[in-house]
């Protein structure tokens, strides 16, 4: 059975280098896939917040206008102040 020839320290450092920049390559495309997550988490936690503040309204039966006007005249209020 013939042996294989020995790899030269060249070979051995380009072979490594090709297997960290396979190893950069997969976190790359994980951190791409985690970012995306991060996004759609976000905007699932902003939907929620909304409807939150959504069913305070409809329990107070106030709509999105009557809140707009009650910020103003607080907001109107306390720069008086």
């Amino acid at each position: 059975m013939a042996r294989r020839a020995r790899r030269t320290p060249l070979e051995k450092y380009q072979e490594e280098l090709s297997e960290v920049q396979a190893s950069i390559r997969q976190y790359e495309d994980c951190l791409d896939t985690l970012r995306a997550k991060e996004s759609e988490l976000q905007e699932q936690i902003l939907m929620e917040k909304f409807k939150e503040v959504n069913e305070l309204l409809e329990g107070q039966n106030m709509s999105l206008d009557d809140l707009k006007e009650m910020l103003i005249s607080e907001d109107k209020n306390a720069q008086i102040a």
